[in-house]
């Protein structure tokens, strides 16, 4: 008598095949430091980087952007090199999208001055007429909570002590706020006076937009 002929004995091994198999050829592998390639060209997020990436998650920005160019000749001439998995190591979770409402910002970061992103997220059709993004000025007049910031990097494993966090937000606080600030101007027709000095949702979305791509193209020059 087979094991045909004991459904219930067949579907148990059946099962347990179907799991071994899925271990070893799927969760095994993520593990292994061959899929997760690194480079010391790519950093983890400061703070204020990742407190930045957590509110263009919650206005859902990746669901008109992408970040990832293919490997196009078209896609690599209009956004840069192409992306590379080594540059995801600190992503969770991924942000490479599949619409392109608006243009992909896999490579943003260094493209175009501070002083220009409070202008176009305080309204994108003052600098793109036709522009379907909506303005986001309000954005200027929430001071950004920081009080979970170093839970965030701790979780996350990007092994910043709570000083190094602290050091991080103090250090970017007194870059925005300062009068030598070179995008001072754009910041302050932006910010409500009783905000300036302190640090808001704005100033945090910008610091993210300013690192995608940035770490990529040290690593290309590098070559």
């Amino acid at each position: 008598m087979g094991i045909n002929s004991k459904p219930v004995v067949f579907a148990v091994i059946s099962a347990a095949v179907i799991l071994v198999g899925t271990v070893v050829t799927v969760f095994i592998p993520l593990f292994m430091p061959s899929t997760q390639p690194v480079s010391p060209y790519v950093k983890p997020y400061t703070a204020i980087e990742l407190e930045g990436r957590d509110l263009y998650m919650r206005e859902g920005c990746n669901n008109c952007h992408t970040q990832t160019v293919r490997p196009l000749r078209t896609e690599v001439l209009r956004y840069g090199e192409y992306s590379k998995l080594e540059e995801f190591a600190y992503d969770r979770p991924f942000l490479w999208g599949s619409r392109r409402t608006g243009p992909d910002l896999a490579r943003i970061g260094g493209k175009y001055p501070d002083s220009w992103h409070y202008s176009h997220m305080e309204s994108p059709q003052r600098l793109f007429q036709q522009s379907n993004m909506p303005p986001y000025a309000w954005m200027s007049k929430n001071r950004l909570d920081t009080s979970n910031s170093f839970k965030k990097t701790s979780v996350l494993g990007y092994g910043y002590s709570e000083t190094d966090v602290k050091n991080q937000i103090d250090g970017f606080r007194s870059t925005v706020t300062s009068e030598s600030y070179a995008s001072k101007e754009s910041r302050d027709q932006v910010t409500p006076a009783g905000l300036r000095s302190e640090l808001t949702e704005m100033d945090a979305i910008i610091a993210y937009l300013q690192k995608l791509g940035r770490d990529v193209k040290n690593m290309e020059a590098a070559k």
